[in-house]
């Protein structure tokens, strides 16, 4: 049997970098179902749907068969057999992805994907609905959660970091609304699961977060 563990949690909570420590201590794959998601859109792209177009969009994911292995401890995506690790950070997938994971269809076929990797290998998958949709029998859940203001400051500590200049009033203000937006969607709204554990980051380093998940997995 494998091992499931889920962790979910609004955008800017620390879920990636948290849930791939996570996974590299206990030896796990970790699951990047962004990736996954980015690497639908690379598919679609590379079969010319009009991203406007939701019936081309059902029918063609269909043919998509996307799945994570660990080559050399490095993560890599895999498309029909190919790897497209050097693909799927591109503006023109980013925004394909955008449009094509609001596609009832393409979630259902990522979501069946997800459920058949985490069912050959013991896994650590962070996103908003794992723990209540994509696992909903995982052996630890987590919610991963941390105030607005934080999780504004540290995107801002990440921009600036980076050369760029940005508002951090302006930032929080997205990120409530990205919460919102996410709470309120139609399917698979970003909500903590029943069975959840709750993790408050806001004044936790990374690794006191990882430690207290690992705490967690018996």
């Amino acid at each position: 049997m494998s091992y499931q563990i889920a962790i979910d949690g609004p955008a800017g909570a620390g879920k990636s970098t948290i849930a791939k420590k996570v996974a590299k201590t206990k030896g796990f794959i970790y699951v990047d179902t962004g990736a996954m998601y980015r690497a639908m859109a690379y598919y679609l792209l590379t079969e010319k749907v009009n991203p406007e177009n939701a019936k081309e969009i059902e029918d063609k994911c269909q043919g998509a068969d996307i799945t994570i292995q660990y080559v050399d401890g490095e993560q890599v995506v895999l498309l029909n057999g190919a790897n497209v690790n050097g693909v799927l950070r591109t503006e023109e997938v980013g925004n394909m992805a955008s449009t094509t994971s609001k596609n009832p269809k393409v979630r259902e076929r990522l979501t069946q994907l997800q459920k058949e990797l985490a069912a050959k290998n013991d896994v650590v998958m962070d996103g908003r609905d794992i723990g209540t949709c994509v696992l909903p029998n995982a052996d630890v859940k987590i919610y991963l959660t941390a105030s607005s203001a934080v999780r504004a400051k540290r995107r801002f500590d990440e921009l600036t970091a980076k050369g760029e200049s940005c508002d951090i009033k302006k930032i929080e203000e997205d990120i409530v609304k990205r919460d919102q937006q996410d709470m309120s969607r139609e399917i698979a709204p970003l909500k903590q699961a029943e069975d959840a554990h709750l993790v408050d980051s806001s004044y936790m380093t990374i690794e006191e977060v990882v430690q207290k998940i690992l705490s967690l997995c018996k």
